[in-house]
Formats: structure tokens, C-alpha cells, sequence
């Protein structure tokens, strides 16, 4: 039997045990570890399979999983592959065709694919942001004050292949093993091109004399690296609802540079801050959907129940009451998600606008389905009293 049935047939045995409890790529992991006749050449031909099924989404889902699998691939493939000549000859010829034409030769639409159209910001391309899903985003690095020399030079040494963006960015292809040339955090941090793009609203307070920030939903601490880069010496302030997050935020903290800053756990949606201490920028990174995330994690795409919208949008508001006592007057407050739901974004503006008194300085969709990367969503409000 050929090895690209036994692809299959694995990739096939993988998905059937697999419950999205867990993110796909650590069930994965996993799995290969307990079944150790898989040579890496063969773990990423089966993950490879496993992801096209996924990528997916909602569409086809009256189909089995392997007629399902081999359309996934065939959508995310546009060169020659082995795989499709041999499981799937009749489609062969049509491999280089646009993504279009492949949607019709499969049978599939878009709406089929994320069937939540009418959720979305407007300022989303449906069909774009759909396709998007079948293209592997890159790994980003947003390179740190005064590495970008050094970095680029062992990078050419290396022969990695990347890209520069604008004047502190790096793109490069997803599985790079960046953290084997450079040291991660000091030099650069490994962030999102829209994540990083997020700066251009730090960059508008430079000026605006911010002293203390609070980053109250901080997580890995992504943000708060990018605002001690932009705003310089600024007191700052880390929470987060578990213990676990805050260790590892410390320890990359600690291979930032980054010596002080106060922290402390909080449940931001039922608990009431021990103090009112107010501040001169709140950074709220807010739990969502994550659906601007979904090309890199395409499993979520899949499992996504649509009420998921509603009780997100709730949580984030009870969120954002509880934080909106807590900014300064004339103080900032930077909102962001990683979705694409308007529920999760302009509709979170507008709540905001009615508990406190705020100007909006600036609103964006960042769109990065177009460029390989997350789609993210930011606003930035000036507390007026």
C-alpha cells in the first residue's frame, strides 16, 4: 500500500480520537510521542492532513472524514503534491487554479466554510477572510530597540529566509527555530504583525506624559513589552485571573529586562479591586473568540459554537465596568480583541461610550488575513472626566 494511504488512514485514526478539548497541536504532539515509528518527514505529512480537515471549517460536514481530509488538502495546496496525484488523480490538472475555481471543482462556498457572515464587523471581506483559512500564517518577530542589526545578520548567516516589515518587524516561515539564533525576549519578541501593529496606538500617548499602565488582562505580557518599548519608563502594573499565567509572565519578564512592575490575580468579572488605584493607561486585551486567530488554530474554527459570540461579548463588559472606574481622568483606555465579531468589538465601543465619559481618538479593524497574519480589532478612548 502506498504511504500516502497510510497517511490517510493515520490522519484519519487521529481526528476520530481527537474531542477539541485540548489545542490540536499539543493532542498531536502527543500522539506521535506514544507512537514512535513515525519519522518526521511522516509527522508532517499527517499533520499536514490533519490541519486541511480542519481548515474546513463547517463546510462538507455531511461527508466522512477522509473524502473531507483530501478536499482540505487539495484547497490548501497550489503546486504539484504527490499526495493528491496519487489518492486523487482527477484533480491533478487543476492544482494551480485559483482558490475560487478549487472551491467549485470541490463543491464548496464560503459560507459554508464560516457561516457567521452577518456576525462580522463590516469592516471584514467575507470572501477574502474566509480563504484566508487555507494559508498557513508566518511567525512574526517584532525585533527590540537596537537588535535589529545584530538579528538580521545571524539570520543571513543562518540562511533563513524572512522578510523585513516596515523598520522592527520580521517575517518568517512558521515552523523557523528562531529561538536557536536568538535570545527570545531580549532581542525580540515572537508577536503577531497585528499584534505589533497594535503600537501605532501606543505611539499616539508618547507625548501625553503617561506614567502609570495597567495591562489587566496581561497573559504572556506580549502588550506590555510593546508599551515599555513605546512609552519608556512608565510604572507598570500586570494582573491576570490565574497564578500559572503570572509565573510564566514573570519569567519572560525576566528575559525581557523587565525588573519592575506590580502585579496581582484577579478575577476582573466578579471581583472588586481591593483599592482604587487609578491610572494614566489601562491596557484591556481582552478574553474573546479568538476568531481572527483561527488560520493557526483552525480546530477552533471547526468546534466553534456560535452562541460563543454572545457570552464573550457579556464577559468582556463586565470587564470593562469594573476597569473603567479605574482610569484617570484624562487617562487612556486601550481596548483589543483577536475577533472578527462586531458583538466583540465596535458593539464593546458603543458600551463603553454609555459607562463612561470618553472620546473616541481611534478605532481599527487590523486586518491581517491578507497578509499571513491574525486579524485583530483596537480602540482607543480618552477618559474626559
Amino acid at each position: 500500500m502506498s504511504r500516502y494511504y497510510s497517511y490517510l488512514n493515520t490522519a484519519t485514526a487521529i481526528l476520530e480520537s481527537y474531542q477539541g478539548s485540548e489545542p490540536f497541536a499539543h493532542f498531536l504532539k502527543k500522539y506521535f510521542s506514544l507512537h514512535k515509528k513515525y519519522g518526521s518527514k511522516d509527522r508532517k505529512a499527517i499533520a499536514d492532513l490533519c490541519f486541511a480537515f480542519f481548515r474546513m471549517g463547517k463546510a462538507a460536514r455531511d461527508l466522512e472524514l477522509s473524502p473531507r481530509i483530501l478536499i482540505g488538502k487539495f484547497l490548501c495546496t497550489d503546486s504539484t503534491d504527490p499526495l493528491i496525484d496519487v489518492l486523487k488523480p482527477e484533480w491533478k490538472e487543476s492544482i494551480g487554479l485559483s482558490f475560487e475555481e478549487k472551491l467549485n471543482i470541490v463543491g464548496v462556498l464560503s459560507k459554508a466554510i464560516f457561516p457567521w457572515k452577518n456576525e462580522l464587523s463590516e469592516e471584514i471581506e467575507y470572501e477574502s477572510f474566509c480563504n484566508s483559512f487555507f494559508i498557513q500564517p508566518e511567525l512574526f518577530l517584532r525585533l527590540r530597540p537596537g537588535h535589529k542589526k545584530s538579528i538580521k545578520q545571524k539570520f543571513i548567516d543562518s540562511g533563513f529566509a524572512f522578510k523585513e516589515i516596515g523598520t522592527d518587524c520580521f517575517s518568517l516561515p512558521n515552523a523557523t527555530k528562531v529561538e536557536d539564533k536568538i535570545q527570545l525576549n531580549k532581542e525580540a519578541v515572537i508577536q503577531d504583525f497585528s499584534s505589533q501593529r497594535v503600537g501605532s496606538f501606543l505611539n499616539l500617548l508618547k507625548e501625553e506624559n503617561i506614567k502609570s499602565v495597567w495591562d489587566c488582562c496581561a497573559a504572556s505580557g506580549g502588550k506590555s513589552i510593546l508599551a515599555k518599548d513605546i512609552l519608556g519608563n512608565i510604572e507598570l502594573t500586570v494582573s491576570d485571573i490565574r497564578e500559572s499565567i503570572l509565573h510564566n509572565l514573570k519569567k519572560r519578564f525576566q528575559e525581557a529586562g523587565i525588573t519592575q512592575f506590580n502585579n496581582f490575580i484577579a478575577d476582573l468579572s466578579t471581583d472588586k479591586l481591593s483599592y482604587q488605584k487609578k491610572y494614566d493607561l489601562i491596557i484591556a486585551d481582552v478574553p474573546c473568540t479568538g476568531s481572527g486567530t483561527w488560520a493557526r488554530t483552525p480546530e477552533q474554527l471547526y468546534y466553534f459554537d456560535e452562541n460563543k459570540i454572545a457570552q464573550y461579548a457579556i464577559l468582556q463588559r463586565k470587564i470593562l465596568k469594573n476597569i473603567l472606574e479605574c482610569i484617570k481622568p484624562n487617562g487612556y483606555l486601550l481596548y483589543i480583541t483577536c475577533s472578527v465579531f462586531k458583538k466583540e468589538n465596535e458593539e464593546n465601543v458603543d458600551f463603553i461610550k454609555i459607562n463612561r465619559n470618553v472620546e473616541l481618538v481611534k478605532q481599527e479593524v487590523i486586518k491581517g488575513y491578507d497578509q499571513k497574519a491574525d486579524t485583530m480589532f483596537a480602540a482607543l478612548f480618552r477618559c474626559v472626566l
